[in-house]
């Protein structure tokens, strides 16, 4: 399924505990940096953003559309190869805080990848080289190389011709 890491919390749910697992100040500068990025038309200065300030792996030519919204409080965790597209409003988790634990997970998108747009991204989830993952979906497993996947939960739908192989 998914590759997280559990963390139990006693007392108060996990998010209410936040702070005693994340930075503060990591947090507030990471969530300005985030809403210049999803604002700006700029992919340069948005993948400057995430590479230089967020510490992402991210690849030549991807381009993040208009509001991407990315991890706040782990962006670290977030991959994403080169020549891939993550569409309009879609939001990437490497984090969930649940009642009694929180779990991490590293997020890793291929190379020429296209995401569309309003999808959602779980924690520890891996997403192939070439794979496509259709609007409107919430990615909650694993996407195989040249899969088209979507829905919620996301399902593989066909196998994506490969156009040319790298």
């Amino acid at each position: 399924m998914r590759n997280t890491k559990r963390y139990p919390v006693e007392g108060p749910n996990a998010l209410w505990q936040i702070y005693k697992t994340v930075n503060k100040w990591k947090s507030v500068r990471n969530f300005i940096f985030i809403q210049v990025a999803r604002y700006s038309p700029s992919l340069k200065f948005k993948n400057w953003i995430y590479r230089k300030v967020l510490k992402m792996k991210v690849g030549d030519h991807t381009a993040f559309a208009l509001m991407v919204m990315v991890d706040v409080f782990f962006p670290e965790k977030i991959s994403v190869g080169r020549n891939s597209i993550i569409g309009y409003n879609t939001t990437i988790l490497a984090h969930e805080y649940l009642v009694k634990e929180y779990r991490l997970g590293e997020v890793n998108i291929g190379s020429h990848v296209m995401i569309g747009a309003n999808t959602t991204i779980l924690p520890g989830v891996t997403i192939g080289d070439h794979a496509v993952v259709g609007a409107g979906s919430v990615v909650n497993k694993d996407v195989p190389p040249y899969t088209f996947v979507a829905g919620n939960p996301a399902q593989r739908i066909k196998t994506v011709e490969p156009e040319n192989k790298d």
